[in-house]
């Protein structure tokens, strides 16, 4: 897949994971096996994007002149997964979670602005 088809699906991910950790309740029990399979149900497809998207995005990065640094595009992987389980464990802070989210939409918006 192309990479600005990728991040335009994960940053639709992204948006529908916000939603997700503002009108869901947090689960019962963090510890259910249930909500830990649907969970892993869930997100698996966005694990498997955002490994795609980092690979992809790494080769554009480490092969031509970017205002995005490598480093960047890790970070931005693991803020996601971090967003990922946060979105549906809810359980960190409002503005810890912004502040993951803006970030990756930063990272995103600017690998699309040199594609």
């Amino acid at each position: 897949m192309e990479l600005n088809l990728l991040i335009e699906q994960l940053k639709q991910h992204l948006n529908r994971l916000k939603d997700r950790f503002e009108k869901v309740e947090p689960p019962e029990n963090k510890k259910d096996k249930e909500f830990f399979h649907m969970v892993k149900t869930e997100t698996s497809p966005v694990y498997e994007l955002l490994e795609e998207w980092e690979e992809k995005s790494l080769d554009l990065v480490k092969g031509r002149k970017v205002d995005v640094h490598p480093h960047q595009v890790t970070s931005t992987r693991e803020n996601m997964e971090l967003l990922l389980l946060h979105s549906y464990y809810i359980d960190v802070r409002r503005k810890r979670y912004m502040e993951l989210y803006k970030s990756i939409h930063y990272v995103f918006d600017q690998l699309l602005r040199e594609l």
